[in-house]
């Protein structure tokens, strides 16, 4: 591999005065009991029978009548919530950042792909801070920004956690390298404090390259693909002091340079290599083990341009994650204008860990259990470049809620049912406001989709019905971002029933419960600046999840499924997807509307 594959970054990522506007953000409301009953009811009357419906209703009046035990779990969660930031946050933190015990490839990393790079120059490095976002003049939470650096997930054996090592005393002055499933420490300050420049950091990177003749290592990385508990008994294994400290290290960097090797690759803009390579390395046999899944930001290079990043989703949501990403991405395009310092260049250190014949056997359950899940791992990528937002709007649709009935549409042809499907949304308006879930199938996209194909129907009809759905759509988002958070709020209530040793209510025993949880799809919006696409994480006990991004005059779709009982297909839903959007716009111009 040669240096010119290295595109060093030095990135200070948000200053102290961006984060004073985070005292004024108000908290997430709890919202009333009422209103979320009555929505949950709504969502659930299209995806489940009429009988069950019947039932659910019954149950769900039981639930919130006056003095009921809706209401004093609603009490209880409001004075849960007067004493924590975000409660919302939290209750995604328990169950899904720090609970979930799947492995975080595939399932929980927020992978991204990022635009093809020639090497023909040296990129520029990252001096400045990220401005403060908003959101129609209101501002947005920032922590997530503070979190992206320097931190680590930390295996445990019945739940994670996660270490800021930024926020510990002297914030780490190193990067971590990956090279050939080998690490290095790298240091990218002087003594004197000033940064390494682009051609010293060339020249540390050489150094790794063209020194590391040893193949014969255990590729330690490979650990961090297992289940969570199967790496937390390994992790907790590894006591002695060399492992101890070469863990360490890669926990307490800034971030991981991952240099890769090329996997095959295809012709196309956006090839599905590349895809695979950012989400989990392409294989044992290739770069899954030259990974250390457990960091907050990964930074992938192999020697053909491919590059990307891969990010923990405990501290960043997809929209954070590409923001950081299309900022990376332009500011590599600067010039670099600071003089190199003259002093000697600390030499990058190799890591060396102590592996015990146990420690070697889980290794090699390692790369048999990443393979495997890879085999099952079914990705395809949809370049549409039919029409974009600037054809939606004209027609006075949101680009966003055409493509979810798109979605709805292509799902419905396929399967003849309608399913639960949700649309994650951002509450960053609230203080430590992460995403939240819209469930996005309602009675409106319903009939949509059951009236689109029916030749009984008019065109008239079925755009009146398409413009009602979308209307709902935007209504819901709206809700959403406002904090009435539909699904947090009923299974936030569920475990205040568990944490104060109350009898479950029956709204939560009842199968209506279970199905609306039960998702076939996940779909959101992640809009790159820079042609870049992430990947959206795969729920291996669910069915398809998507990611697209909305351009002009073209959409970029993304989806993947764990496809380990053979029944789901991406290839067949996106090439349904891609029909539904052209036969949308088709009923469009078939019955024009006045403007």
């Amino acid at each position: 591999m040669l240096v010119k594959l290295v595109k060093p970054v030095r990135v200070i990522l948000i200053s102290d005065r961006y984060l004073n506007q985070q005292k004024g953000l108000p908290r997430v409301p709890v919202p009333p009991l009422r209103k979320t009953c009555e929505g949950y009811l709504s969502a659930l009357e299209p995806i489940i029978e009429e009988d069950e419906w019947k039932r659910a209703k019954q149950l769900v009046e039981a639930f919130m009548k006056r003095g009921g035990v809706g209401e004093e779990l609603q009490r209880s969660l409001e004075r849960k919530a007067c004493n924590t930031d975000n409660w919302t946050t939290d209750l995604w933190g328990k169950l899904e950042y720090f609970g979930n015990r799947s492995p975080v490839v595939i399932n929980a990393n927020v992978p991204i792909a990022c635009p093809r790079l020639d090497f023909r120059d040296k990129q520029g490095q990252i001096s400045e801070t990220l401005p403060a976002e908003n959101l129609g003049g209101k501002p947005l939470c920032m922590e997530q920004y503070s979190q992206l650096l320097s931190t680590c997930r930390i295996p445990g054996l019945e739940r994670d956690s996660v270490v800021f090592h930024a926020k510990i005393g002297n914030p780490p002055k190193h990067i971590t390298v990956a090279y050939n499933s080998q690490f290095f420490v790298v240091e990218v300050y002087h003594n004197d404090g000033t940064p390494l420049t682009v051609d010293q950091l060339c020249v540390q990177m050489e150094s790794i390259c063209t020194s590391t003749s040893e193949t014969n290592t255990e590729p330690v990385g490979i650990l961090t693909t297992l289940d969570r508990d199967s790496w937390s008994k390994a992790y907790l294994s590894m006591k002695d002091q060399t492992n101890k400290e070469s863990l360490s290290a890669i926990e307490r960097s800034i971030f991981t340079l991952c240099l890769d090797r090329a996997i095959p690759r295809e012709s196309d803009k956006y090839v599905t290599c590349d895809f695979h390579l950012i989400t989990h390395g392409g294989g044992s046999q290739w770069n899954s083990a030259n990974r250390w899944f457990d960091k907050s930001l990964q930074i992938i290079v192999a020697e053909d341009g491919s590059w990307g990043l891969n990010l923990i989703h405990i501290v960043a949501d997809g929209t954070v994650s590409m923001a950081l990403t299309d900022y990376l991405v332009a500011s590599m395009k600067k010039p670099e204008m600071r003089q190199a310092s003259i002093l000697p260049l600390p030499m990058p250190q190799k890591l060396h860990f102590h592996v015990t014949p146990d420690i070697k056997e889980i290794i090699e359950q390692a790369k048999r259990s990443m393979d495997r899940n890879i085999q099952n791992f079914d990705l395809s990528v949809l370049v549409f470049d039919h029409f974009g937002k600037n054809y939606l709007k004209a027609h006075n649709m949101s680009p966003d809620a055409f493509i979810q009935m798109a979605i709805q549409l292509a799902y419905y042809r396929m399967n003849k049912q309608v399913c639960a499907s949700y649309e994650a949304v951002s509450q960053r308006m609230f203080r430590r406001g992460r995403v939240s879930l819209l469930l996005s199938t309602t009675s409106v996209s319903a009939a949509f989709v059951k009236a689109f194909d029916d030749p009984q129907k008019q065109n008239t009809e079925k755009i009146d019905l398409l413009e009602k759905a979308i209307k709902t759509h935007k209504e819901n988002i709206k809700a959403v971002i406002g904090g009435h958070d539909i699904v947090a709020h009923i299974i936030a209530l569920r475990l205040q029933a568990v944490e104060n040793k109350l009898p479950m209510p029956d709204i939560f025993r009842d199968i209506s419960y279970k199905k609306i949880l039960n998702y076939q799809f996940a779909a959101s919006q992640v809009t790159s600046n820079t042609g870049s696409v992430g990947v959206h994480q795969v729920d291996e006990n669910s069915g398809y999840s998507l990611c697209y991004s909305v351009h002009n005059s073209h959409f970029i779709i993304e989806m993947a499924t764990s496809n380990t009982h053979k029944r789901l297909n991406t290839r067949h839903l996106i090439q349904n997807m891609k029909d539904a959007l052209l036969d949308m716009r088709a009923l469009l111009e078939q019955a024009p509307r006045a403007t």
